[in-house]
């Protein structure tokens, strides 16, 4: 946006940013006025700025900063000092900008920089760009890093799954060699018993090599005991590297990521599994808990909506939300258009936003509430709280395919609940194995506290 003042070259009109000054050029131009600094006269020097006129140029830099950039932009006197200073450190640049023609090799922070304190015609555009710019290469660097991480992590993954493996296969040849012992014990043991029928001398020699045979036996028991703690402790250390990968993957927010962290609990519920079925007697495990039923006291979602409660009643969702694992997601604009519609649409958000969370504390379910993104005209800047995952739909795609999308993504059993009153939603996630709940049930569970 362009402007007209009174005060600018030759009287004319002068161009003036209608945004704050990217940071990146903020610091460049601040650089330039420390630079300048020490070349004018402390009378030359704006009021609020002689006090650092002693100070170092990095010192003046941290503590001057924001002085010198309010004084370059309010006092033309100043910035036009700086700026004779900045000609005759960068005649170069400086004639070039002058002519409208900047170098197309200098930093584009530089040029924008320098035009900011030059004001040469069309300076404004200059700044915005490089300001564009910056942000551009921000996010390009902030992508490979992401890309890094991820391709980290699945190295790590490939790492403890080989490991997991050469654990399993050890585990076998250990059992192995403890069936051969133990056969070997039951074949000295007949033998022991025959020799009693021979006679006392001979019963007593049987005696003494059964003890010999049991002394034996109970340090081989011991040593085995020796080494299941320490396979169990291993294990235990490959739980903890799992639950790393597991919490590093969750921030990655990647749907695969998501489908191979459940792929490793139950990888790691197998090993479980394996490690009580490898567990030297007394036997701890027996075959029928290993068969797969619902155990007594467990409920799923369809037990909870068999019970004699009113579907409008919150006590209802306070059953659901104490589910194991459960999750629940939230269609966010037709919760708050039913409870708060007068309300502007951002405080809509951070009204259920708040009360989401503390849903989300006191029942420590996952919580995910999804907004329409087509209502919106630029980019949401919003800090999720605490225990809510927030989402936008894409272009092109509404807040009701999201949440379908989010539903079908779950593995099957897993109980998610979704909060909306548009009837297709509601049906559409049935027949996916969610259960729906209407707003004003949420609505009132909210109201609660």
């Amino acid at each position: 946006m362009v402007e007209t003042q009174g005060g600018g070259p030759a009287g004319g009109a002068a161009e003036v940013l209608d945004r704050p000054l990217p940071d990146g050029v903020r610091r460049r131009v601040i650089q330039i006025v420390c630079d300048a600094f020490g070349g004018l006269r402390v009378g030359e020097l704006p009021a609020q700025l002689r006090q650092y006129a002693r100070f170092t140029p990095s010192r003046r830099a941290k503590f001057a900063g924001n002085a010198m950039a309010a004084a370059l932009e309010t006092d033309p006197a100043f910035r036009r000092r700086v700026g004779e200073k900045y000609k005759e450190a960068q005649p170069e640049l400086s004639e070039a900008l002058e002519s409208g023609c900047p170098p197309p090799a200098a930093d584009p922070l530089d040029v924008a920089a320098a035009a900011y304190v030059l004001r040469p015609a069309g300076w404004v555009k200059l700044v915005t760009t490089a300001g564009e710019e910056a942000q551009r290469a921000e996010a390009e660097r902030a992508d490979e890093q992401n890309r890094a991480e991820l391709e980290r992590l699945r190295a790590e993954l490939a790492a403890a799954r080989e490991q997991s493996r050469a654990d399993t296969e050890r585990l076998r040849a250990e059992l192995e060699a403890a069936r051969k012992e133990a056969e070997s014990l039951h074949r000295k043991l007949r033998s022991a018993l025959s020799d009693v029928k021979r006679g006392e001398a001979a019963l007593r020699k049987a005696h003494a090599e059964t003890e010999a045979v049991r002394a034996e036996g109970q340090a081989q028991i011991s040593a085995a005991e020796s080494e299941a703690r320490r396979l169990k402790a291993r294990l235990g250390e490959a739980e903890a590297a799992l639950e790393a990968t597991r919490r590093a993957a969750r921030e990655g927010r990647s749907v695969e990521d998501m489908r191979v962290r459940l792929l490793l609990d139950t990888v790691l519920d197998a090993a479980q599994g394996l490690r009580r079925e490898l567990a030297l007697p007394p036997v701890s495990v027996r075959p029928a808990e290993t068969v797969d039923a619902v155990e007594p006291g467990r409920m799923t979602p369809r037990d909870i909506a068999a019970r004699a409660l009113s579907e409008h009643d919150p006590a209802i969702l306070d059953q659901l939300l104490a589910l194991p694992q459960v999750h629940l997601v939230v269609d966010g604009y037709n919760v708050t258009k039913t409870g708060y519609p007068q309300m502007p649409l951002e405080k809509q958000r951070l009204r259920l936003l708040g009360q989401l969370s503390q849903l989300a504390a006191q029942t420590g379910a996952e919580v995910t509430c999804v907004f329409d993104g087509a209502e919106l005209a630029a980019p949401v800047l919003l800090a999720p709280p605490r225990g809510v995952r927030v989402l936008f739909s894409k272009p092109g795609v509404t807040a009701d395919e999201l949440i379908r999308q989010l539903v079908r993504a779950e593995p099957p059993g897993r109980p998610v609940v979704v909060v909306s009153t548009d009837r297709e939603v509601a049906d559409g996630v049935a027949k996916a194995g969610a259960r729906p709940v209407a707003s004003a049930v949420l609505l009132k569970r909210l109201s609660r506290g």
